[in-house]
């Protein structure tokens, strides 16, 4: 074995130990299981049952078509949002990264571990969500372009765990994390049109939208599952996801802290 190839290893074995470790913990809290998947099934039904068989004025398209991939969308955001960022702060908070770094596991171990973890509860999310807003008293209509969503759920997963690390980082208690999550993601729900249709918002809000993560998420995953845009909106969409990506990432390693003490 190679002098290189020799810390690869370690670092692949201490990512698979941590994220088979993350996936016992995330299954044996039933509570935080039922409701990552819940909370977003709860918005859908809602608000698909208030606005069943009604249209946008604007664009004369069925409200569903707007309300699926936008609930879908920040469902997922969520998610990695909330289930990095508890995790980060608790580990911090327990001296369980101290333990850690101790070892030579890397920090994009610890990272990648998570990652793996909201990728696969992002899209086993969305497969459940989609099959949910088909039954007819939703009435989704799925496009033939449907599978281009799973790229863009994954570049939107990207971005919103950096986004999560983030707030990890800084966060000192539960109760710091669910406010510091709650006041970036609920307003940036409303702003980009997940919750409502942007054709019917202010062209001032359209506008402030496109600075938001959640709006090339909302728009790549509506293009792809409705065929609203068609391909230019997907591309558009990943292209901005990816930007977002880049950015708060470099910022979570930048941030990123081992103990509270440092």
């Amino acid at each position: 074995m190679t002098t290189t190839q020799a810390p690869r290893r370690a670092s692949t074995r201490a990512r698979s130990a941590l994220t088979e470790a993350g996936y016992l913990a995330y299954t044996r809290d039933k509570t935080t299981l039922f409701f990552t998947f819940a909370f977003p099934l709860l918005f859908l039904v809602v608000f698909g049952l208030i606005f069943n068989g009604q249209e946008v004025e604007e664009s004369g398209r069925p409200y569903i078509s707007y309300i699926a991939p936008g609930v879908l969308s920040w469902g997922v955001a969520n998610a990695a949002v909330f289930g990095v960022g508890f995790v980060l702060m608790q580990w911090r908070r327990d001296d369980i990264l101290r333990l850690i770094r101790m070892t030579p596991t890397p920090l994009s171990a610890v990272l990648g571990s998570r990652y793996l973890l909201a990728l696969g509860i992002g899209l086993v999310q969305a497969v459940i969500f989609v099959a949910v807003a088909l039954l007819p008293p939703l009435g989704l209509t799925v496009e033939g372009s449907w599978p281009l969503a799973v790229p863009v759920l994954v570049l939107g997963i990207t971005a919103f765990l950096a986004l999560g690390a983030i707030v990890g980082s800084f966060t000192r208690t539960p109760e710091a994390v669910a406010a510091v999550a709650n006041c970036l993601m609920v307003p940036m729900a409303f702003l980009s049109g997940s919750f409502y249709p942007l054709d019917a918002m202010p062209s001032w809000m359209q506008a402030l939208s496109w600075a938001l993560p959640l709006r090339h998420l909302n728009d790549g995953v509506s293009a792809a599952l409705t065929d609203s845009g068609g391909g230019g909106d997907i591309l558009v969409g990943c292209a901005g996801l990816t930007a977002f990506a880049l950015v708060f990432g470099a910022v979570a390693f930048r941030v990123f802290r081992w103990s509270d003490q440092t």
